[in-house]
């Protein structure tokens, strides 16, 4: 008797999203898998969808919003655009929402957009 495994797929609470506009344009980078921890950013298995993220070394790591980071991790890349189940313990790609209109209040985690300018120099979005 083969074994069966049933597994859910969906978007993922997407009500963060203040517009259609972008979602066509996500595109794929990399996650670095390490810099995320299952306890913080996904103890249900799942990244959630409006993640905050930044990228350094040319992977997305967790995006710090503190003003005095000078690291890359302080300037926002984007946000991950769906659910992505992590599996492993390898780095795997997830869709990148680089620009749009964005509803901070229902962003997972409790999201503050950047003050400096600098902070969001690399994306285009209209925080509402």
């Amino acid at each position: 008797m083969p074994r069966i495994q049933t597994e859910t797929f969906g978007s993922g609470n997407m009500s963060w999203l203040g517009s259609a506009h972008g979602i066509n344009n996500a595109r794929t980078e990399m996650l670095d898998y390490s810099a995320f921890t299952k306890a913080t950013h996904f103890p249900d298995g799942y990244i959630p969808s409006g993640t905050a993220v930044a990228k350094v070394g040319g992977l997305l790591v967790p995006y710090d919003p503190t003003e005095g980071v000078v690291t890359n991790a302080g300037i926002l890349a984007g946000f991950v655009l769906t659910d992505q189940k992590v599996v492993g313990t390898a780095d795997f790609a997830v869709p990148l929402l680089d620009h749009g209109r964005i509803k901070t209040a229902n962003l997972p985690g409790g999201f503050t957009k950047p003050a400096a300018a600098a902070k969001v120099s690399a994306t285009t979005f209209v925080f509402a």
